[in-house]
C-alpha cells in the first residue's frame, strides 16, 4: 500500500497548504529516521554519480523551499533522497510575505507560492546545523545551501548580503546556490543581469574558490539573457546551474482561481525543460533540473535535455516518496541498458 497516497496526502490536503507544509515538517523532524524508512519508503536503488566533484548516491534531490530552515535533514535521507538543498536562507531572519501565501491546484498538479524567503536567518540555521553535526546525526548524503538576498538589503548591497550568509554557512554545505530568480522578493530577478550577478559571484569566490557554487535561474528569461548567464557561469568558473525556479506564467490557471506568486508543478514542465535545453546548448557545465518533475516520464525528459541531477518539490507534495523510487529506478534502468 502507498501510505502517502492513501492516507497522509488526503489528511494533509484537508489543511490549508502552508499549515500542511508545517505539519509535514514537524512529522519528519520528530519521527526517527529508521521508522520513516519502514513506514513510508521502500529501499531506493543506488544510482551513484559524481557531479562537480561531489558524490551523490542517487540523482534525485529535494529542491530548496521545502526545508528552508534545515529542520529535518536526517528524515530526507531516510525517505530516499540522494541530496538535500536547504533554504532559501538570507543573512537576516525575515517573516516573508503575509499569509495566505501558498496555494494548491490539484487539477493542474500545481502550486503557487509567494512565501518571500521566510526563514530563520543564516545565524540561527548555522547553529541548528552545528547541533546536528555534534549529535552525530548528520546525513550521509550531500547537503546544498540555497542563498537569497534579505528583503531589507538594497539591491546595490546584495553582494555583501550574500557574502554574510555564505561565510556563516560555509562549513555546512557540500555546494552553494545563488538564488537570484525567485519572483517573490522585489527586484531580485534584476540580479540575474551580468554586472550584478558577476559582483555577487566574485564576492563569494574571494572568500572561498573551492566550494562548488551554482546559480539558480528563472524559466522566464529571454533567450539572449539565458545564454549570457550560461557564458558568465563558464567565465566565472561556476560549478553549474539550476534550471529552473518557479514561473510567472499562470496561463494554466483559471483567472478566477489565480493568485500572485511563482507557479510550480506540472504546468511548469514544458517551460522549464525548454530553458534547460537552451542552457545545455550554451554551456558544458553540469546542470540540475528543477520544475515540473511529477513522474518518471518528466524526469526522463530532464535527463534527456541535459540534466545531471534532478530536484523535486511540488512533485513530492503530490506523489510522496514513491516518486523518488520511480525516478531512481528509471535512472538505474537507463544505466544498465
Amino acid at each position: 500500500m502507498n501510505l502517502y497516497a492513501s492516507i497522509l496526502r488526503p489528511l494533509f490536503f484537508r489543511l490549508d497548504a502552508e499549515k500542511a507544509h508545517h505539519a509535514a515538517l514537524a512529522l519528519l523532524e520528530n519521527t526517527p529516521p529508521a521508522f520513516l524508512r519502514t513506514l513510508l519508503a521502500a529501499k531506493t536503488p543506488p544510482a551513484p554519480r559524481k557531479v562537480f566533484g561531489v558524490d551523490f548516491p542517487n540523482p534525485v534531490g529535494l529542491a530548496a523551499g521545502m526545508d528552508k530552515n534545515a529542520l529535518a535533514l536526517p528524515a530526507w535521507e531516510a525517505l530516499g533522497f540522494g541530496f538535500i538543498e536547504i533554504g532559501t536562507i538570507t543573512a537576516h531572519a525575515q517573516p516573508g510575505n503575509p499569509p495566505p501565501r501558498l496555494f494548491r491546484y490539484p487539477v493542474q498538479n500545481a502550486l503557487i507560492n509567494r512565501m518571500g524567503f521566510n526563514n530563520d536567518g543564516a545565524e540561527a540555521v548555522a547553529h541548528r546545523l552545528q547541533r546536528l553535526k555534534d549529535s552525530g546525526r548528520w546525513p550521509r548524503i550531500p547537503v546544498g545551501v540555497n542563498l537569497g538576498k534579505s528583503k531589507i538589503t538594497a539591491l546595490a548591497d546584495a553582494p555583501a548580503d550574500y557574502l554574510a550568509s555564505f561565510k556563516r554557512l560555509l562549513p555546512f554545505g557540500d555546494y552553494f546556490v545563488i538564488n537570484v530568480s525567485s519572483p517573490n522578493t522585489p527586484g531580485l530577478r534584476s540580479l540575474q543581469d551580468r554586472g550584478a550577478l558577476t559582483a555577487i559571484i566574485r564576492t563569494l569566490r574571494d572568500l572561498d574558490a573551492k566550494k562548488p557554487l551554482l546559480v539558480k535561474i528563472a524559466p522566464d528569461l529571454e533567450e539572449p539573457a539565458a545564454r549570457e548567464i550560461a557564458e558568465l557561469a563558464a567565465e566565472e568558473n561556476l560549478s553549474g546551474l539550476i534550471a529552473t525556479n518557479t514561473t510567472l506564467d499562470h496561463s494554466a490557471i483559471a483567472t478566477e482561481g489565480d493568485q500572485q506568486g511563482g507557479l510550480s508543478g506540472a504546468p511548469l514542465r514544458e517551460k522549464s525543460t525548454a530553458m534547460l535545453k537552451l542552457i545545455a546548448g550554451s554551456t558544458s557545465l553540469p546542470l540540475i533540473a528543477s520544475g515540473g518533475v511529477m513522474d518518471a516520464a518528466s524526469a526522463k525528459e530532464k535527463f534527456d535535455a541535459g540534466a545531471s541531477l534532478i530536484q523535486i518539490y511540488t512533485g513530492f507534495v503530490y506523489r510522496g516518496p514513491q516518486l523518488i523510487r520511480e525516478i531512481t529506478s528509471l535512472n538505474v534502468q537507463s544505466q544498465n541498458a
